[in-house]
């Protein structure tokens, strides 16, 4: 179920536009064969979400619940297979190779949480291309938190909520540093940790 919430937590954010990185300026050809075929598992990896989201707001679906379950894990075990080959390949594939597709790779690889270890060798490779102006802070910190979820661990920036059956309302899981929650996103061009659980409502 904690799986479950992060990833529709995720998918609302970036529905609603949350995670629209604007790349540096990078010179340099693109790998546009690259760029299409993240373009294709990032299509997929979105479209049984929005299925989900449908059939949890009670809107209409052609497909059952069964089916849009069972689809969402087919892609999302594909989508691990060619993200790994992927970082063999090319290491981390930054804006200086596929543009504003790297934020899609990025999305791809949150959802490989069957594989944290993959996750955080990705994490690694982010950390060189940020130093280098050629990834997302942003990117790495949803990361980073991710891989602390997952681990069961208490996550920094505050990117992974869960939510409120009762209520209906978003809340970060536990923070390790809550005192100094706004400093540290700040430092990774987050917004104040209270605007973001406002985009949620």
């Amino acid at each position: 179920m904690k799986s479950i919430l992060i990833k529709i937590a995720f998918l609302i954010a970036l529905m609603s536009g949350y995670f629209i990185v604007a790349p540096l300026a990078q010179t340099g050809k693109k790998n546009t064969a690259l760029i299409n075929q993240i373009d294709t598992m990032f299509k997929y990896d979105q479209f049984w979400r929005k299925e989900y989201l449908k059939v949890q707001r009670k809107e209409k679906s052609v497909y059952s619940d069964e089916t849009i379950q069972r689809k969402w894990s087919e892609t999302d075990r594909a989508n691990e297979i060619k993200a790994k080959k992927i970082i063999r390949k090319f290491g981390y594939p930054g804006y200086n190779l596929i543009g504003e597709t790297s934020n899609d790779f990025w999305a791809i690889i949150q959802h490989c949480d069957d594989d944290v270890p993959f996750q955080e060798h990705v994490l690694s490779l982010m950390k060189k291309e940020i130093d280098k102006s050629n990834a997302s802070k942003r990117n790495y910190a949803y990361l980073a938190d991710r891989i602390l979820i997952n681990k069961n661990q208490k996550q920094i920036y505050g990117t992974q909520l869960s939510r409120n059956d009762k209520t209906g309302k978003f809340l970060p899981f536990p923070l390790k540093y809550p005192q100094s929650v706004d400093k540290l996103r700040k430092q990774m061009d987050l917004e104040p940790l209270a605007d973001y659980v406002k985009n949620f409502e």
